[in-house]
């Protein structure tokens, strides 16, 4: 069985709610990315856009992975970054290859933008080992901190 990767577009309303599913079930997040689900008009939108790109891992047919990703565009030069904001693939699929499927595709995505780099983060802790060993196989590591700084009235 092979995994086709599919470049979600507007019409792919239905995709991005099975893919939200999958990051709420990998992410042991399911309330967050499906408890209070985007309208498709706001999914189409959204899709429909140039800054965000969303990737699915498709296996017959079902969405079995995929990234969610943002192009930054800067301001020193006529370039952007493509940030990879998640990242997930089911446990029954894990380890066939589908995570650097689907950062291959993202790199061909983010080229034909006119990015110049894709960037990820990853937790220190001991349940982000898998991602900070895929990364580390495709990329430079740098130890950063990252911050999250709240806006009032905004959850």
């Amino acid at each position: 069985m092979s995994i086709i990767i599919h470049h979600l577009k507007s019409d792919d309303v239905s995709l991005m709610e099975a893919l939200t599913t999958i990051f709420g079930e990998a992410f042991g997040d399911a309330d967050t990315y499906t408890g209070n689900r985007p309208s498709a008009d706001y999914l189409r939108r959204l899709l429909g856009g140039d800054s965000f790109i969303a990737l699915a891992a498709l296996k017959n047919g079902s969405v079995v992975g995929g990234i969610a990703a943002y192009e930054l565009k800067k301001f020193e030069q006529e370039r952007s970054e493509v940030y990879i904001y998640d990242l997930a693939v089911s446990a029954a699929h894990r380890r066939e290859g589908i995570a650097s499927k689907l950062i291959e595709e993202l790199k061909r995505v983010a080229a034909e933008r006119g990015a110049y780099v894709v960037f990820v983060q990853a937790d220190t802790g001991i349940e982000d080992e898998p991602a900070i060993a895929l990364y580390t196989k495709l990329g430079t590591r740098e130890d950063v901190l990252h911050f999250d700084i709240a806006i009032e009235g905004n959850n």
